[in-house]
C-alpha cells in the first residue's frame, strides 16, 4: 500500500466510472478512497483478462455489489493489501492484517468450539472464512449469532486460507470453482 497517497487517488478517479467515483470520495481518508479506486481498478483487469467488461454495479437487498448477468465477484482491503476474486458462480472473500482480537469480539463471532486455542492467527483466520462466507452468500454480516454458526454451517462452500507476511486471506467457493492466483 505504498502507493495511496493523495497524488494517487487523483490519478485514479479519471480512471473509473461516475459511480465509483462518488462512491470513492464518500471516504473521508485517503486510504479509503485509495482501495475503492484501486480494487476496482484491479476488478476491472481480472474482468477484461477473462473476457467480460466492466459495467455498472447494483447492489442486491443487503448491499452487495453485483454486476448483471455476471460474472461474481468479492473485493476486499484491509491496511496490508487488497484482494478481488472473480468467477462464474457466488465467490467471497477477505483479507484482514493479523491482528490482536479482544476478548469481547472473540465471544461474540466466535462459537464455543472455535474458542479453544484462540489466538490472533486462529481469530483472524476464522473470521476471514467466515467473512468470505457471507460475502459469498450476498448477505454480509448480519449478526453475532449468524457469525458464530457460519463455519459450522457451511456445507455448500469450500473456504481455503493463505497467510503471507502479517495478513490472511481467505476465500469462499462453491464445489465448481476453480482458485487461482
Amino acid at each position: 500500500m505504498t502507493l495511496c497517497t493523495e497524488a494517487e487517488v487523483q490519478r485514479m478517479l479519471p480512471l473509473v466510472s461516475d459511480q465509483r467515483r462518488e462512491q470513492a470520495l464518500k471516504y473521508k481518508h485517503t486510504f479509503g478512497q485509495f482501495c475503492c479506486l484501486k480494487s476496482w481498478l484491479m476488478l476491472k483487469e481480472g474482468l477484461e483478462v477473462m473476457g467480460y467488461g466492466l459495467r455498472d454495479f447494483y447492489y442486491n437487498e443487503h448491499g452487495k455489489p453485483y454486476l448483471e448477468g455476471g460474472p461474481y465477484f468479492s473485493i476486499s482491503h484491509c491496511k496490508a493489501g487488497i484482494a478481488v476474486a472473480i468467477d462464474d458462480q457466488p465467490i467471497g472473500i477477505d483479507i484482514e492484517t493479523i491482528r490482536h482480537a479482544n476478548e469481547d469480539l472473540i465471544e461474540r463471532t466466535m462459537n464455543e468450539q472455535e474458542r479453544v486455542g484462540m489466538d490472533d492467527r486462529t481469530f483472524t483466520r476464522l473470521w476471514t472464512q467466515k467473512e468470505a462466507i457471507v460475502k459469498a452468500e450476498g448477505t454480509g454480516i448480519m449478526s453475532f449469532e449468524q457469525l458464530q454458526k457460519t463455519l459450522m454451517e457451511s456445507g455448500k462452500w469450500k473456504v481455503e486460507s493463505f497467510e503471507k507476511d502479517n495478513y490472511i486471506y481467505s476465500i469462499a467457493y462453491g464445489q465448481l470453482c476453480s482458485i487461482g492466483a
